[in-house]
């Protein structure tokens, strides 16, 4: 149990309007429910960004999980971003498609992460 939660965790800050999930570790079926559970228990707002900067390895799971993710922000009139996708992430999403469905930025503004 411990090598699982060094290899992974969620922290989530909240803005007047986004909430930033930031993801550390690796998404695959070990820690998908976790990830999942993070991006439901998020409070509403017009945007909610998934920074992805320090995962390091999206498995199908986690492909599905951000599908399933968009289309659940998406039904409460927000929008889904991902923020600083690693090369190995950028991959994935690439050869997925995701890339097209979701926007994809380069960094998080500081007051998002921030929680300000």
């Amino acid at each position: 149990m411990r090598e699982r939660e060094e290899r992974f965790h969620v922290e989530t800050n909240v803005s007047d309007d986004a909430v930033c999930v930031r993801v550390v570790g690796v998404i695959d079926i070990a820690t998908v429910a976790a990830f999942r559970a993070a991006l439901w228990a998020a409070p509403a707002r017009t945007e909610l960004r998934v920074d992805l900067s320090e995962v390091r390895l999206l498995s199908a799971a986690g492909v599905r999980t951000l599908v399933a993710a968009r289309l659940w922000v998406r039904s409460q009139g927000g929008d889904l971003v991902l923020v600083d996708p690693p090369p190995v992430v950028e991959r994935v999403l690439r050869a997925t498609g995701l890339r097209r469905v979701i926007p994809v930025v380069g960094s998080t503004p500081q007051r998002v992460l921030a929680g300000v």
